[in-house]
């Protein structure tokens, strides 16, 4: 910095002013570029975390959602509020989740409402939106009970705060296990070129010892 302030202080006025302002921009732009990549590295390490962990963090309510509960739900304008499954006859409210103070990301509370990831893409717009619903509890079949049901071709609708409907379809599914879900994919658009939309619940077998399952299935879908 010594150097630079010489070089400066040996420039006409005119140009040492401006030398001051390019110096400062650019150190302005290099400490925003290192708090945003460092922003993104966070957020996906703590998704990570929690998939590798499982979806479900607790043991969650079985009681149905009422009709009145259902028709009733909403959230902001521009936020998911509903999820339709036709292949599954499913249709779910999404609540909004973000992490614990362990930094986990929330599960739904019930295993008839599903979660979105607020820090993943939003409906309709670049990115991907990450939601995550229960297979089941010990009891009872969860609202993604038939996600590993889903083939390339099937829709999935999303329903806005405002109406709007986005419909997606699905791209592909990956099966993986339990402690290495890919969590950098799954937070991306399948496609790079359309909104993404991108679910994820348990699969396989319990393990033995914890009421967690063995592996993940992420179904990726692209909006048509």
């Amino acid at each position: 910095m010594s150097y630079m302030k010489g070089v400066i202080e040996r420039l006409p006025r005119g140009l040492a002013s401006l030398a001051v302002v390019v110096l400062l921009v650019g150190i302005v732009v290099s400490a925003y570029d290192w708090h945003a990549n460092t922003s993104i590295k966070k957020r996906a390490t703590i998704a990570t975390a929690q998939a590798n962990k499982g979806v479900s963090s607790g043991a969650p309510s079985t009681t149905p959602i009422s009709t009145s509960a259902l028709t009733n739900y909403r959230v902001a304008p521009g936020l998911p509020r509903y999820i339709f499954v036709p292949k599954l006859g499913v249709k779910a409210i999404i609540l909004s989740l973000g992490t614990t103070a362990s930094y986990q990301v929330q599960a739904p509370p019930n295993i008839y409402e599903t979660g979105w990831y607020n820090s993943s893409g939003l409906p309709g717009k670049p990115g991907a939106m990450f939601i995550d619903g229960h297979v089941s509890s010990l009891t009872h079949n969860g609202i993604f009970y038939g996600l590993s049901t889903l083939v390339p071709g099937d829709t999935i609708q999303i329903e806005r705060g405002d109406g709007t409907m986005f419909a997606y379809k699905v791209v592909k599914s990956q099966i993986s296990s339990s402690t290495n879900v890919n969590m950098t994919a799954a937070l991306k658009p399948v496609n790079p070129h359309k909104p993404g939309l991108n679910l994820i619940t348990c699969a396989g077998k319990v393990i033995a010892g914890t009421n967690e399952l063995s592996q993940r299935i992420v179904v990726f879908a692209e909006q048509i």
